[in-house]
């Protein structure tokens, strides 16, 4: 058994290089093999979000907090609630991040192969989150 005490822990700001907006991760569980499995609670400030990503294995988020858009390339964006669960395919392109006026937090769980457990992409830019919130 492995206990890790909170106050052992830092929340660490996400990369701008990888989001948009003000981003904070906390990592609840890193891999210990022969587990892959990682989770992190991530804290977005409102209209705050990824940048277009995909997993290996794929990644579950659960809302925990506030309210949610995700999106998978090519098709509409989505709004999430509290308890709310999306499971993207390995290799979906997609994003995600809160609406604008609210705060989000959300579980992210992956699983890591050789190389980690994400590949980033471009900037979802705000033309694009914009052109996303037309559409409610």
């Amino acid at each position: 058994m492995q206990i890790t005490r909170s106050s052992t822990q830092t929340t660490n700001p996400g990369p701008a290089d990888y989001f948009t907006g003000t981003v904070f991760v906390d990592a609840i569980a890193a891999p210990v093999g022969p587990s892959r499995t990682t989770v992190g609670a991530v804290h977005f400030a409102p209209g705050a979000r990824t940048a277009w990503h995909t997993h290996p294995f794929g990644q579950t988020i659960y809302i925990v907090e506030g309210a949610a858009l995700c999106q998978r390339e090519g098709e509409p964006v989505v709004e999430l609630a509290v308890g709310d669960r999306v499971y993207f395919e390995p290799g979906e392109n997609h994003w995600h991040g809160a609406v604008p006026g609210r705060f989000m937090v959300h579980l992210a769980i992956t699983e890591n192969d050789e190389n980690g457990n994400v590949v980033w992409g471009a900037q979802v830019t705000d033309e694009q989150y914009g052109a996303a919130r037309a559409t409610d």
